[in-house]
């Protein structure tokens, strides 16, 4: 266990030499690469920031329910009614239209005063608008067909266009986050394919003593399998690093710009769950793209020797 350990610290140790050997070769690679995984993982922070932002930080544009009461509903089932909205863990916020309102309202913008004060009774029932806790559509549906269910309610309008709408735009743009991230991954192992290529073709001569006094492929792919790795993580470090320092930049302009007493929106830091897989996948990716060099290569200089 102990030979084992030293053998990798020396493996470990073996690619840092080499990025302190090329630092201006290693730093450019790594900005190439971190460039490319900023694209997609900074689109996918800008959506997550955008979807959170319209269904919980819209009042007054968001999807709203309209409970329409039966017009022979009494003052008591109304009551009833908003207590249950009020105990309802998925209702946000409700306001009560009166009939007597609504129909003032409707007199006084359409124009039909007259029409209106010549009917025989007020045909308009008693109106609940209610905002959901959750703009989803899943979650509109079900409070809709929920809220219908109950006794003397006759009608549950729902304004599910909008998040519909919304709910559309978002899987677009999370569809145009994970072929970006796929493009830019294959960018990742690409590059990192090259760059241990080049590596072991300059070192030629050396992997042909290595072999001749009995080294292992194991032994001659480690440092390059860590170079990969380590690669990938700065890589992963300068993405993230590029991303965070864009929302800053972009949330300090917007906040100079319009203030919050405009608008409230912005966006949101990566969180440590995203940060975390985007350092774990490019460290992968830049080991897998080592280890495609490190096997492919090795193989020939073998053959070539034979």
């Amino acid at each position: 266990m102990k030979a084992w350990l030293i053998q990798h610290r020396r493996g470990l140790r073996a690619a840092l030499a080499r990025f302190a050997a090329t630092p201006l070769g290693s730093l450019f690679n790594i900005l190439v690469i971190g460039f490319a995984l900023a694209l997609p993982f900074g689109f996918y922070s800008a959506l997550d920031s955008l979807q959170t932002f319209a269904l919980h930080g819209l009042d007054s544009s968001g999807p709203q329910l309209s409970v329409f009461m039966a017009l022979d509903a009494g003052r008591d089932d109304v009551t009833k009614i908003e207590q249950q909205l009020r105990q309802n863990q998925h209702v946000d916020k409700f306001h009560l239209v009166p009939r007597d309102q609504a129909l003032q309202e409707l007199k006084q913008s359409s124009g039909l005063a007259d029409v209106v004060d010549s009917l025989p009774q007020n045909p308009l029932p008693d109106a609940f608008v209610v905002s959901a806790t959750d703009r989803s559509p899943a979650v509109l549906e079900a409070l809709r067909d929920e809220i219908q269910a109950w006794p003397r309610v006759d009608h549950v309008q729902l304004d599910s266009a909008w998040a519909q709408r919304l709910d559309a735009l978002l899987r677009i743009g999370r569809t145009a986050a994970l072929l970006l991230a796929i493009l830019f991954a294959i960018v990742l192992v690409a590059v990192t394919f090259n760059t241990i290529r080049l590596q072991i073709l300059t070192q030629r001569d050396e992997v042909a003593v290595a072999k001749l006094i009995g080294a292992t492929d194991a032994f001659m792919r480690r440092p390059l399998l860590y170079f990969g790795m380590v690669l990938g993580l700065s890589s992963g470090a300068a993405a993230w690093l590029l991303v965070t320092g864009g929302i800053l930049l972009f949330n300090h302009e917007l906040g100079t710009t319009l203030p919050v007493a405009i608008t409230s929106f912005r966006l949101a830091c990566p969180s440590s769950g995203p940060s975390l897989s985007l350092f774990a996948l490019a460290t992968t990716l830049g080991w897998l793209g080592a280890w495609l060099a490190a096997n492919r290569n090795i193989a020939l200089l073998e053959a070539e020797s034979k």
